[in-house]
């Protein structure tokens, strides 16, 4: 028999997977969308209507930027590459965002957020990130 965690992990894969391709279905060409189209279906698709955000895998930070539809949101970037992190953080910074959205350097496999802390988890490089890990930063209701 499953215990509860692993009953959570199996629904947030089938809740990940069902948005995955529903995103993927709404749009036919993926590459001709813009970063604020992708951020919005992210955002619709998964019901998430604010609170905290974390992007893993934030690279140039676009993205993150985007992440952040409205007052209701704070978000937060974490990549393993400083170099990305510096081309991220100066691209939220000439957006004016900075504060509401930031990024950090990712150092190791743990996240740095208490238990049950993150509204949606954003996920596009996970590293050394377990997906334990990812679960156990997520609020009640929390996607990843």
């Amino acid at each position: 028999m499953k215990t509860k965690h692993w009953l959570l992990m199996d629904i947030a894969c089938i809740v990940w997977i069902s948005c995955c391709l529903s995103v993927a279905m709404a749009q036919p060409d993926a590459a001709e969308r813009t970063v604020g189209q992708k951020a919005k279906e992210i955002l619709d698709a998964t019901g998430v209507r604010g609170g905290l955000i974390v992007h893993l895998g934030c690279a140039d930070g676009q993205l993150t930027a985007a992440l952040r539809a409205n007052d209701s949101y704070l978000v937060h970037g974490l990549d393993a590459n400083p170099a990305a992190v510096a081309v991220a953080r100066k691209h939220i910074w000439g957006l004016g965002l900075y504060g509401a959205v930031s990024v950090e350097t990712l150092d190791g496999p743990e996240l740095p957020y208490a238990d049950n802390l993150v509204n949606l988890l954003v996920a596009e490089n996970v590293g050394p990130v377990p997906v334990e890990e990812c679960m156990r930063v997520l609020a009640p209701d929390g996607v990843l």
